[in-house]
């Protein structure tokens, strides 16, 4: 058959030499990562044959087996698993990364430490290409279950590589690595050596379901399959293939979790977390789960997988279970393994199963439950935590309302309070000042826009804490008014602000009373002149500084979140909004003079200025003017006016 030979892309050689020479600082996990996609391959198999009865592949001896030839120096991993067609050869072997490639190089650039680097690997899916660290050359030779033929990659990691069909080749995937000569200055082993593989494989992957056998040492200290008698010798099994999730927690170290997640998640930093769960009684499952120790790259993108592998008796199912964990907790990573559920079970039966609904509670409730004992136990870690998974934990409160007091309860807020330091919640409500019934917030694109906001003025002049809201999902969550410990969190750019003592609260009562009375005119004259653009003109009790401030009624829309709904496609009607007034501004109360005492007669000159205070007030909020050039216009008047 003809051989096809192809340039790797500049990014792609560039990715290579990078695995080759920079990233991997213990070169023996290249053996960790073909045996797990050995076992993935596996996986696979198996449950395609249950799927498909028609499916013409060999599942009567599953196994992972690894062959070493000394004179040749060639180490082979083959796996008898679902093997690859010729198009996904070109797709999944002949592009590094063909997903991400540009933004990994540009992440590990920026990485600060060999370890931050390493974590990046899983994330774009480049394991397989360690094995050009210890190999000069790497030949993967494939066939996929149920076709005749099978194809052959092989590259030395330099500029190319080469793709061939070939008539025989046995049903999985063989990968044969020729390798570099030992060198353990630079810590390349004696990677034919049976004792080597054995540490390796026990290291890492001691916990794989499936055999991973090699054949015995010689009895003359060399590499063979036949001892004196001549007589075949049996291969010798690497692994225990000890489910860790059904054994107990003495029994397993924090090593060989974390190397189980390793393998699930393909991500190289161990994870922060690790849950163990079983449940007894009429519905039996164990789980075992993870939150990893940062957030995957293409987590907030459509089509990002699921992490929870589901078995049933300890025979795998699928390796992204939707159904067992809510949107909100889709970084969670782990195995669960059900006692009663049928060997061939789709999604879509997954997704009516009562018990699968039973399982999805629990394991949202120990994931959060893990999080409220982190927060308090080690503030640490929960504080790595919420900075990568803040965000997305958040959106559970639009979508879980069983559990929206919990995912509260968990979460964190940039505040007024601390600068540098998020709050909780719980915190907040501790230190609330006396009289002071609802949480209160802001929403904005940063915390230094929310904060010199004129809406904030009153509550830095009382010393009111307010919650910070800058994460684009904060826009829609606030919007339902949840509560919590019994205080609602209430926007301080909605409704009317009534803050401090009742005593101080009567004060200002009887003061308000008498400016409406002296403002009464202005307020109606402006509502009637601006009456396209809010549904009301009144007295502000939350500016201090600035002349005037736009807000919502308590149940409108803000403008972010209609701005979100168009941007969907959704058509929004425009909500009017109000415009307050700081009686306290000299611009304020000169306008209120100039009402007074010319009226009706200045023509257009004080319908003009009641426009650009509207403008003002907009602007002063990051908000979008109706007709930008006609503000331009009058300011240049006014200006020129003064001068």
């Amino acid at each position: 058959m003809p051989t096809e030979t192809f340039e790797f892309q500049v990014e792609a050689r560039q990715l290579l030499q990078m695995m080759i020479h920079s990233i991997y600082s213990n070169k023996d996990v290249f053996l960790r990562e073909l045996v797990s996609n050995a076992s993935d391959a596996l996986d696979k198999l198996r449950l395609e044959a249950l799927r498909d009865d028609s499916l013409d592949a060999d599942v009567s001896d599953l196994h992972i087996a690894i062959e070493t030839d000394r004179q040749a120096r060639t180490l082979t991993v083959r796996d008898n698993g679902i093997g690859m067609s010729h198009d996904e050869v070109v797709q999944l072997i002949g592009t590094i990364a063909n997903s991400g490639t540009a933004k990994f190089l540009r992440d590990f650039k920026e990485a600060e430490s060999t370890a931050a680097a390493e974590g990046l690997i899983g994330q774009f899916g480049v394991g397989f290409y360690s094995s050009f660290m210890v190999a000069d050359e790497v030949t993967l030779l494939t066939r996929r279950a149920g076709e005749s033929q099978g194809t052959r990659w092989t590259s030395t990691g330099e500029g190319t590589y080469t793709i061939e069909t070939v008539d025989s080749a046995p049903q999985g995937t063989a990968v044969t690595l020729r390798l570099k000569p030992e060198d353990t200055d630079d810590q390349l082993h004696d990677y034919v050596s049976p004792w080597k593989i054995r540490e390796i494989v026990k290291r890492y992957s001691d916990f794989i379901t499936w055999p991973v056998r090699m054949a015995p040492e010689a009895a003359d200290g060399a590499d063979g399959a036949e001892g004196a008698d001549d007589a075949p010798r049996e291969p010798e099994t690497l692994n225990s293939m000890k489910a860790l999730w059904a054994r107990s927690r003495d029994e397993v170290t924090d090593d060989e979790y974390h190397e189980l997640y390793k393998h699930i998640s393909h991500d190289w930093s161990a994870p922060l977390e690790t849950i163990r769960l079983q449940a007894e009684g009429t519905f039996e499952y164990q789980a075992l789960l993870f939150i990893p120790s940062h957030a995957p790259q293409d987590l907030f993108m459509q089509g990002y997988q699921r992490g929870i592998q589901l078995y049933v008796k300890r025979v795998f199912i699928m390796d992204d279970c939707e159904a067992l964990m809510p949107p909100y907790l889709r970084f969670v990573k782990g195995v669960v393994d059900a006692q009663d559920l049928s060997l061939n079970v789709s999604r879509e039966i997954l997704q009516q199963d009562r018990q699968i609904q039973l399982m999805h509670r629990r394991l949202a409730k120990k994931v959060l439950s893990t999080v409220k004992d982190m927060m308090s136990a080690e503030p640490e870690r929960y504080a790595t935590f919420w900075r990568e998974f803040g965000r997305v934990l958040k959106e559970g409160l639009l979508s879980d309302f069983e559990n929206r007091e919990a995912i509260l309860g968990v979460s964190s807020f940039a505040t007024t309070h601390d600068k540098d330091e998020p709050t909780t919640l719980r915190q907040y409500v501790e230190r609330m000042k006396d009289g002071q019934e609802h949480i209160f917030y802001l929403t904005g694109e940063s915390r230094q826009a929310i904060e010199n906001s004129p809406h904030m003025e009153a509550f830095r002049a009382k010393g009111v804490e307010v919650l910070l809201l800058t994460d684009p999902v904060d826009e829609v969550w606030v919007q339902a008014e949840p509560a919590f410990d019994g205080k609602q969190l209430r926007s301080v750019a909605k409704g009317e602000v009534d803050l401090g003592t009742e005593e101080e609260k009567k004060e200002a009562a009887t003061e308000r009373e008498g400016r409406q009375q002296e403002y009464s005119d202005l307020l109606g004259w402006m509502t009637d002149r601006l009456s396209g653009t809010v549904k009301e003109v009144r007295l502000s009790s939350r500016l201090t500084v600035s002349p005037a401030c736009i807000v919502s009624d308590m149940h409108d829309v803000t403008p972010a979140l209609e701005n979100m709904y168009r941007a969907m496609g959704q058509d929004v009607p425009q909500v009017k909004r109000i415009l307050e007034l700081n009686p306290g501004h000299p611009l304020v109360s000169g306008l209120n003079r100039a009402h007074a005492e010319r009226g009706e007669g200045d023509g257009t000159g004080l319908q003009e200025t009641a426009e650009l205070l509207h403008d003002l007030a907009l602007l002063a909020e990051g908000g979008e003017l109706g007709d930008p050039s006609r503000f331009v216009r009058l300011m240049a008047d006014r200006l020129e006016r003064t001068l």
